[in-house]
C-alpha cells in the first residue's frame, strides 16, 4: 500500500509529506516497520509452548492489529487506502474468532476426563 501511494511521487512531494527519511534509507521499497519506524523483527513472534497461553497471546495480537487498522482507517481519506484497510481489519476479526474456537477446543480437551 505504501509503495502504491509513493510510486509516482516526486522528490518534492516526498519531502513535503515528511517521507524523506524513509526514502533516504529505502527509496520506494517495502520495508516492514511500525508507524514510528521500528523495523519488523522475528522477536515479535511469541511462543510459550503452552497452548492456552499461546492462544491468548494470539487473540490479543489480533485485537491489537484490528485496533491499529481502525485507527489507520480514521486517519485515511483515500478510498483506495481505506478499502484494503477494511479488508485487513475484517481478516483480523476472523482470525480472532478462529483462535477463540481453537482455545475453546483446547480448554475442552484439558477439562475432559482422560482414560489411560
Amino acid at each position: 500500500m505504501v509503495y502504491q501511494l509513493i510510486k509516482d511521487a516526486t522528490i518534492e512531494e516526498i519531502k513535503k509529506e515528511g517521507f524523506a527519511p524513509y526514502f533516504a534509507d529505502h527509496d520506494r521499497a517495502v520495508f516492514p516497520s511500525t508507524g514510528t519506524g521500528v523495523p519488523f523483527t522475528a522477536a515479535y513472534i511469541q511462543s510459550k509452548g503452552d497452548p492456552v497461553a499461546d492462544l491468548h497471546d494470539n487473540l490479543a495480537a489480533e485485537q491489537k492489529a484490528r485496533a491499529t487498522y481502525e485507527r489507520l482507517i480514521d486517519l485515511a481519506d483515500d478510498p483506495d487506502v481505506i478499502e484494503p484497510l477494511k479488508f485487513l481489519r475484517q481478516r483480523e476479526i476472523v482470525h480472532f474468532q478462529r483462535f477463540g474456537e481453537a482455545l475453546r477446543k483446547v480448554q475442552e480437551y484439558i477439562d475432559s476426563k482422560k482414560y489411560y
